[in-house]
């Protein structure tokens, strides 16, 4: 559960370290200012790239201060025997080198190769599904308008979004 996630619209004392996936994704769903109200939001050097590369304005959006992080992945033979295991590209060898930093911060990644690494780390971990459903629970969206904003741009975001996820989620908050 969310700290504060029954608290409408207070400022959450949690930090996030971002992957690349949620920021493009949110921003996709013009949802990206569901961040703002995080302390900070954390982005490595090699995730910021990768953004850069393929959705830049997701980095200017204004009222989300996104705090740019120069970090060297870990070299820990542990760790990097699980980059080899789950095949972790380098933003997610970067934003879990970044997690050991910030241990209290949530990792939001919708990959689920850097999920699973991230649990077996012990770190807090969410993706752009469990921002969306942070926002109803905060009220700073209305269900209507994620499953709105979702429906849009599904099939583009299929690869973050399980189907199964989005069916169950997407009935619950339709019966609301």
């Amino acid at each position: 559960m969310w700290i504060g996630a029954y608290t409408a619209m207070s400022r959450s004392p949690l930090d996030v370290v971002c992957d690349a996936g949620p920021l493009i994704h949110l921003h996709e769903l013009d949802c990206l200012e569901l961040l703002a109200d995080f302390r900070a939001v954390l982005v490595p050097e090699q995730v910021w790239r990768e953004v850069e590369h393929h959705r830049p304005d997701a980095l200017k959006h204004p009222g989300v201060e996104i705090q740019q992080v120069p970090v060297i992945p870990s070299e820990d033979a542990s760790f990097q025997a699980l980059v080899r295991a789950l095949v972790l590209d380098l933003g997610e060898q970067a934003a879990l080198s970044l997690m050991a930093l910030h241990p209290d911060a949530i990792l939001l990644t919708d990959d689920a190769a850097a999920r699973l690494a991230a649990k077996g780390l012990g770190y807090q971990v969410h993706g752009s599904i469990g921002i969306l459903l942070r926002a109803i629970r905060r009220q700073q969206r209305a269900p209507h308008e994620v499953l709105s904003a979702c429906a849009t741009c599904y099939h583009d975001l299929r690869p973050a979004f399980a189907p199964t996820c989005w069916r169950r989620s997407s009935r619950k908050w339709r019966a609301r």
